[in-house]
């Protein structure tokens, strides 16, 4: 089998993690425990999670000319990732990101995007020709909209399938919107994405169909333990999760993403392809951290055989 080519247009950031039993209120000081720092960003993350599938990965980014920074480049080194697009800027930092877990692993974060705000269609320009030559690309929206939008706009024209995770979801431009083969929000975001409230009550499956049937978009919603829906030419699909012991969701989505990315890199139909990502998302979730939560290919493969099938 040709290895498959993913590149991922997105964002880096070293992450802080905590654990603490709540969220401290304003003016209110938590003693926490077992304090992490390590690579992040969701655009990273999922370059990394395609690479430890097996995937020829390519990341196209930003970052500070800064010791965060330094963390990138070393990642990528360890993880086989491509960064012959990487780009260090002396104009502001490296992302960061401040995360928060409670003992039942739910989680809260708060980024600065740094060096990621600065990433602009004339950066993705420059990395056309791996765009070109790739199976999959795919983005986020941790980087400017122009950003992600030139990435999907080159996918389509390249014939490349096109892939956007969008978080932190904002609303998008129909044009943009055009050239996406396949999104992949969760409930909150596509709410947002459909110009809502994120709590607001009408039904996720009203809300996916809606979109597919506006833009033509095959709609993947990833709805954690309760599994994922899918929307397209040939309806609705149900799927059900992996369950697994949770220690902590952060990274679950990119495992999700990167490894549905491969796996339609690979081949394989979209059913199958939602459930390889479900069992990569699973994994994620059984370890503290993200970069040590993304699974390997043999992990993977093992739970997809024995895998829930769609409802």
């Amino acid at each position: 089998m040709k290895r498959p080519v993913v590149t991922v247009v997105g964002s880096f950031a070293v992450g802080m993690t905590l654990c603490t039993q709540r969220m401290p209120v304003f003016g209110e000081t938590l003693v926490g425990s077992r304090f992490d720092m390590g690579p992040g960003g969701k655009g990273s993350n999922q370059a990394v999670a395609a690479a430890r599938l097996g995937a020829e990965s390519h990341f196209v980014g930003m970052i500070g000319s800064d010791r965060l920074g330094e963390i990138a480049r070393i990642l990528y080194k360890e993880e086989g990732v491509n960064a012959e697009h990487l780009v260090e800027t002396a104009t502001t930092s490296t992302g960061v990101g401040f995360i928060i877990v409670n003992p039942q692993g739910k989680n809260g974060i708060i980024l600065d995007m740094g060096a990621n705000k600065l990433i602009d269609r004339r950066l993705v320009t420059k990395a056309q020709s791996t765009i070109a030559r790739s199976d999959v690309v795919l983005s986020v929206l941790e980087i400017p909209v122009e950003a992600a939008a030139e990435t999907m706009a080159l996918g389509r024209k390249h014939g490349v399938r096109t892939i956007l995770n969008p978080a932190p979801a904002s609303p998008l431009p129909d044009d943009m919107l055009g050239d996406i083969d396949l999104i992949v929000p969760n409930e909150t975001e596509l709410r947002i994405l459909m110009g809502l409230a994120p709590d607001d009550g009408v039904p996720t499956r009203e809300l996916a169909r809606e979109l597919k049937e506006k833009y033509g978009i095959t709609v993947i919603v990833t709805l954690g333990e309760a599994g994922m829906i899918l929307v397209d030419a040939n309806g609705i699909s149900e799927f059900e999760s992996m369950p697994v012991g949770v220690v902590d969701t952060t990274g679950a989505g990119d495992a999700f993403t990167a490894a549905l990315a491969v796996a339609l890199a690979e081949g394989k139909n979209l059913t199958d392809a939602i459930q390889f990502a479900g069992c990569n998302g699973a994994l994620a979730c059984t370890k503290y951290g993200v970069i040590p939560s993304l699974a390997s290919r043999a992990e993977v493969d093992r739970l997809f055989a024995i895998r829930p099938r769609s409802i």
